[in-house]
């Protein structure tokens, strides 16, 4: 009982998606763990700079600061294990840890999309209903808005994985360098039908729903610029340009993840494999602080006042 209990409900997987690159692996960790320690300098610095500066607690600031929260959530969740992984010779990773790291990624990437959605509603109501802004995006909606990108995902996310931890499994290998819902649900010995019909339902809701919001609103600021001034179109471009790169970034690399799931990995050239998966996971957190500390003047502003403030404080440390 116990033995087949093992073969249906394997307690370790296999992410054998890692290639054995020798003693490059050290230079190869040194990387990218600098890489990590990037992505989470950045998107502090753009964290501590909205919550300490005032006039930066407007609707449109908090959600990136949220974006930004996500991003070290993520991030979290797959480098921890993916730097262990480069140094080890062997590639098992627990039952309850792949799904808890399943969860973890998969959530990221719905809240990722939801607070892209909110955002976008934002702008359309700042750009389309600039008199109404401040009645519609009171502290009360902006809240209800932030509940509903982080909650809704939680639950829709954790139903996934529930149904998928639940499948007897015929193998434990997984083609990627980290646990994915999809890999594991084709592993199944059984009928698969109910996991792929809430599949569809949680990456329509999650995924193509705010994808075409997105889409449909800025089709509504394309429609209203139309007719106005240069200087208008200017101020439109100035505040929607970091939304717009972080939203084709994020759907380019959602793309590629669900491409990948649905293809045979190991008939791909394994480099590329790893660089496509990994462009997933890794790329948002690093663009997004990048984009929004870059562009926004504001922000920009904020950041640099602390760069000087810590510089002087250095200073006089030193004297």
């Amino acid at each position: 009982m116990d033995s087949m209990e093992n073969n249906t409900f394997p307690p370790y997987f296999n992410l054998t998606m890692f290639v054995n690159i020798g003693n490059y692996r050290y230079p190869a960790f040194v990387l990218c763990l600098l890489l990590y320690a990037f992505i989470v300098l950045a998107n502090l610095v753009v964290i501590v700079s909205i919550s300490r500066e005032k006039t930066l607690h407007e609707p449109m600031y908090i959600f990136i600061m949220c974006l930004s929260i996500n991003s070290l959530y993520g991030s979290a969740g797959f480098f921890f294990r993916f730097l262990r992984d480069l140094l080890s010779d062997t590639h098992l990773i627990p039952r309850t840890a792949c799904f808890a790291q399943i969860y973890v990624i998969y959530t990221y990437a719905s809240y990722e999309l939801t607070l892209l959605g909110v955002m976008a509603y934002d702008r359309y109501v700042a750009i389309c209903q600039p008199l109404n802004y401040h009645n519609k995006m009171t502290s009360n909606m902006v809240s209800k808005l932030m509940a509903f990108a982080w909650i809704y995902p939680s639950f829709s996310v954790a139903t996934c994985v529930h149904l998928a931890s639940r499948l007897p499994l015929c193998d434990n290998k997984i083609p990627k360098v980290f646990c994915a819902n999809w890999p594991v649900v084709k592993l199944s010995c059984v009928s698969t039908v109910v996991n792929s019909l809430v599949g569809m339902v949680v990456s329509t809701s999650t995924v193509f729903l705010p994808l075409a919001f997105v889409m449909y609103t800025y089709i509504r600021i394309l429609l209203l610029c139309r007719n106005r001034s240069a200087v208008f179109k200017s101020k439109v471009v100035q505040n929607c340009l970091p939304h717009i790169i972080t939203f084709v970034n994020y759907s380019v690399t959602v793309f590629c993840d669900v491409v990948l799931s649905r293809i045979n990995l190991e008939a791909l050239n394994p480099f590329l494999a790893i660089l496509l998966s990994l462009e997933f996971v890794v790329i948002p957190p690093i663009l997004n602080p990048l984009v929004y500390g870059l562009k926004l003047p504001k922000i920009r502003k904020c950041m640099l006042n602390m760069l000087s403030c810590s510089e002087a404080r250095r200073k006089s440390r030193e004297k």
